[in-house]
């Protein structure tokens, strides 16, 4: 890492030359009534040629100017990035639709891209023009650029970590940071929808994107026409519960890629019972980085009873159940205790598990590479290093979570982020405690006050989709927003984040129907097809 320009050399900030004109009009006497002026006719956009990233060959992109701080109009001013996907059948063209990746922090120019996850309905693609506005503090919008940090100096991530992540941003950016809020990246929308000419637009908005949605929805009821809300994120929980609110519902989920990979077993020979798949990763674990996971393990089964235990065999089965947890525990500690150095956070199978557990389609590269004993993550000579723009990506992500966070701090909550971040390296709750204690955002106060989203008088109720077991959105947070938002609910089968474009026509139907006419009667519908194993 290095470390990089300053934001004023990367992101192009302009003064536009409007007030000097006004000033200029003002000592010759003229006087613009904007009140009684005709309504301004917006040029089209100049589409042009898109980032590499986007894959899709009919996608073209603009940019639009927007200002750095709204309640600065005529101050510095960045250019977003726009990408668009124009209705294949322009006889049947409905209007635009409005897309973001969730994140914060994911990219929303290739959104609407087909994809090893997402294959989108074909009836999006012939009656919209499909928008994806990147996100100002990511590339290709005023990219947030920040210093490196000293990921090895313990002190700073046990008592400044909020701080000194926003001192790198000042360093290398200047203020640039504290202007990153769903706000104002709602705002950017509205400027997009009037340099487009819309009148209103509609919008998809995937997991944090049902938050920014609901935002604009919020502050722009008049030009909102559809909203649908992909897996919703509870408002209250923004930003110090959202992380561990996710702790369980994770667990969870991994325990039911271990069933399903134990009922592939014929496939991928891991083990015919979750507990004995589980067996497996733990010594992937253990190999990669010499101590074994603190993840509680699956239940036992019949088939986990060895024959000398027949005939106690449920006494066996709820004693190894019941130990399960606290002897992983113990395990684990002796093992770093045996092997100075050893934290199982540096295992890549270990962070590619919870990474890859929401996704159903991906649980196949799991049990692959604990079959076959390949490489994941940085230990892939396939993986490139991180690209730039997942650097300035995690960048913005801290500096918004940071910025609008309304959570208060659980000071009980800081022991346990002691112990999972400095002693086991359980990443599967050192993450919700880093934020729950507030050490994430520690020397970062907030710096605005989020919009309380709300339905404030839109012509159409929106539509949130989520699915039951969802890790990374909770089903009962989700229900949270859709109360604020006055939405119909749709609820899915299975545990997996994110619904539409996945391969479930029941939900791909409902959400095309919902869009064409305003209203859908679906309100239930399965799981997504489970992925192949192979």
């Amino acid at each position: 890492m290095h470390t990089h320009a300053p934001v004023s050399a990367r992101i192009r900030f302009r003064r536009p030359a409007a007030t000097a004109m006004a000033a200029t009009l003002a000592a010759a006497g003229l006087v613009v009534v904007t009140q009684s002026a005709a309504p301004v006719a917006h040029a089209e956009p100049a589409w042009g040629p898109c980032p590499e990233t986007v894959t899709t060959p009919s996608a073209v992109c603009t940019s639009v100017s927007v200002p750095v701080d709204y309640s600065v109009p005529d101050g510095d001013r960045i250019d977003v990035t726009v990408s668009r996907l124009p209705a294949r059948d322009p006889s049947a063209k409905r209007g635009v639709l409005f897309g973001n990746a969730g994140g914060p922090g994911g990219d929303s120019l290739t959104y609407f891209d087909d994809n090893e996850l997402f294959t989108w309905p074909q009836a999006l693609r012939d009656e919209w023009d499909l928008i994806g506005v990147q996100p100002r503090g990511l590339a290709h919008a005023g990219p947030l650029e920040c210093a490196p940090l000293n990921a090895a100096d313990p002190v700073m991530i046990a008592t400044n970590l909020g701080g000194a992540h926003r001192a790198s941003c000042e360093q290398a950016s200047g203020g640039y940071w504290r202007h990153l809020t769903t706000e104002n990246t709602a705002r950017d929308w509205e400027e997009v929808r009037r340099a487009l000419g819309q009148e209103r637009i509609s919008i998809h908005g995937l997991s944090y994107g049902t938050l920014l949605g609901s935002t604009y929805a919020t502050l722009f009821p008049q030009h909102t026409d559809k909203l649908v809300m992909d897996s919703g994120a509870n408002p209250d929980w923004m930003w110090n519960d959202v992380l561990l609110e996710q702790s369980e519902p994770y667990k969870q989920r991994v325990l039911a890629m271990f069933d399903w990979i134990a009922a592939n077993d014929a496939v991928y020979g891991l083990g015919d019972t979750p507990l004995k798949v589980y067996q497996r990763w733990s010594q992937r674990v253990m190999a990669e980085s010499g101590t074994t996971p603190t993840l509680a393990p699956p239940a036992a089964r019949v088939g986990d009873v060895p024959p000398e235990w027949q005939a106690l065999g449920q006494q066996y089965i709820d004693g190894v159940t019941l130990t399960g947890p606290l002897r992983v525990q113990i395990e684990g500690l002796f093992n770093q205790l045996r092997t100075p150095g050893a934290v199982q956070a540096l295992s890549p199978m270990l962070a590619a598990t919870r990474g890859l557990a929401p996704q159903s389609s991906a649980w196949p590269v799991i049990a692959e590479s604990l079959r076959d004993g390949t490489p994941l993550g940085p230990q892939d000579p396939q993986m490139p290093e991180p690209p730039q723009e997942a650097i300035v990506a995690a960048n913005m992500q801290s500096a918004v979570l940071c910025n609008e966070n309304r959570v208060a701090p659980r000071p009980l909550d800081y022991p346990g982020f002691l112990w999972t971040q400095f002693v086991t390296g359980d990443i599967f709750d050192a993450i919700g405690l880093t934020f729950s204690s507030g050490a994430a955002c520690a020397g970062a106060a907030p710096v605005t006050t989020p919009v309380e989203v709300r339905n404030a008088g839109l012509a159409t109720a929106p539509l949130l989709i989520n699915s039951l077991a969802d890790p990374q959105t909770p089903y009962r947070g989700a229900v949270a927003l859709a109360e604020r938002m006055g939405a119909h609910v749709l609820t899915v089968e299975g545990g997996d984040h994110g619904q539409v474009a996945k391969g479930n026509t029941v939900v791909d139907d409902a959400v095309v129907e919902y869009l064409r006419t305003g209203h859908t009667g679906v309100t239930h519908a399965p799981a997504p097809p489970m992925p192949a194993a192979g």
